[in-house]
């Protein structure tokens, strides 16, 4: 049973990361999320979404190791009581504390103490069901950590080591989880991507380059490194993000959009894909597009996700992301007109007409085939 309320949901930046000017970030406070989350929210529960994906943005909570404050996490659920706004909560989106990363010592330690910090102070402050991503997209933040010097430890041929320490935090994490909120749902997010052969490129080459997408899920479940303690458990409900730039060929070159490019593989038969491989319920965790292509992609990505579903996936629905416009991590002056809301320089939330009106037509679209489905089931 599907457990969210809305089939559309709403995702908000909150990477609080160092970036490649060895800068913090906090990109909640940028697009002032964190001071008009009533205002957001309200935004969205007038057009129908009331689900969203926000992050308790680590560096924030514990400035102090083992000091944990999160009465600005509590503004925002005590906003979503209000608008009856249902969340989902990443404790790592793309960020640590001063003085500590994936390989460092202390790391898995502080990301478990922190976990049970989470649990204790949820549940003594909700009684709304738990949804946690214990460290989101993995797999980008290992290769955007440890082979292009991104964040912390800015590395480079080291994205494999990174990828296996965050795995590890992440299964002790879920542990931790588990045993102090046993019904809590755990909500693992990863980027679904598909690369082409470049000129030459050997078969069993390619496949092994699509493969590793999959490494981080593959681990946690203990299909691989067995060592770590993963557990097919812990794939409860499984998110994939999926952009525009996530089919490529070769080694950089991103296939056009939305111009027609036969490469291009369906979206549908790569959630498809996903959902045969771990048969675990699913949902499409980011997607979203920037300028004048957001109306369209978004009806594209929602034919695809009906699809998918309509081929018996357990599909959950689909967060678009940003729900509000973003600066770009390593400048912050530029911002990617990429939102349901645009902001100008008040921060103040532009409706972008095009979308609103495209999410109201996708809404409808799905609440028929539900009815189609609902009523096959009863005959």
């Amino acid at each position: 049973m599907n457990p969210f309320q809305t089939f559309f949901m709403g995702g908000f930046e909150c990477a609080d990361h160092i970036n490649r000017s060895g800068e913090r970030i906090n990109l909640l406070e940028e697009t002032e999320h964190d001071i008009r989350v009533a205002e957001d929210y309200k935004l969205l529960s007038d057009i129908g979404i009331k689900v969203v994906r926000e992050g308790i943005c680590w560096s924030s909570v514990e400035k102090r190791a083992g000091k944990f404050d999160f009465s600005e996490v509590l503004f925002r659920m005590q906003a979503a009581e209000e608008y009856e706004i249902q969340q989902i909560w990443d404790l790592i989106h793309f960020g640590y504390p001063d003085g500590i990363y994936p390989t460092h010592p202390k790391f898995c330690e502080r990301f478990v103490n922190l976990c049970q910090a989470f649990v204790k102070f949820y549940k003594a402050n909700s009684k709304q069901p738990l949804f946690v991503v214990p460290i989101n997209e993995i797999s980008f933040l290992s290769w955007h950590s440890g082979d292009v010097r991104g964040t912390v430890p800015f590395a480079v041929n080291s994205g494999w080591d990174i990828k296996y320490h965050l795995c590890k935090a992440a299964i002790l994490g879920i542990n931790a989880l588990k045993q102090a909120a046993p019904e809590c749902r755990i909500i693992l997010v990863e980027p679904l991507v598909k690369i082409h052969a470049f000129a030459g490129e050997d078969e069993a080459h390619l496949q092994d380059r699509n493969e590793h997408q999959f490494q981080a899920m593959d681990i946690i479940a203990g299909r691989i490194c067995p060592e770590l303690g993963g557990e097919e458990s812990f794939l409860d409900i499984l998110g994939f993000n999926y952009y525009w730039n996530c089919q490529w060929e070769g080694w950089s070159e991103t296939l056009p959009w939305p111009e027609t490019d036969l490469r291009r593989k369906p979206l549908s038969e790569m959630l498809e894909d996903a959902y045969r491989r771990y048969g675990k319920p699913i949902f499409l965790s980011e997607t979203g597009h920037f300028g004048c292509g957001r109306a369209e992609w978004l009806e594209e990505v929602t034919s695809e996700c009906i699809a998918a579903s309509n081929k018996g996936v357990e599909f959950y629905g689909l967060c678009i992301y940003p729900v509000t416009d973003r600066p770009d991590w390593d400048d912050l002056s530029s911002y990617s007109n990429c939102g349901i809301w645009d902001l100008d320089d008040e921060g103040n939330r532009l409706p972008h007409a095009a979308v609103i009106n495209s999410i109201a037509s996708q809404m409808l679209l799905v609440k028929e085939i539900d009815s189609r489905h609902a009523l096959r089931l009863l005959t």
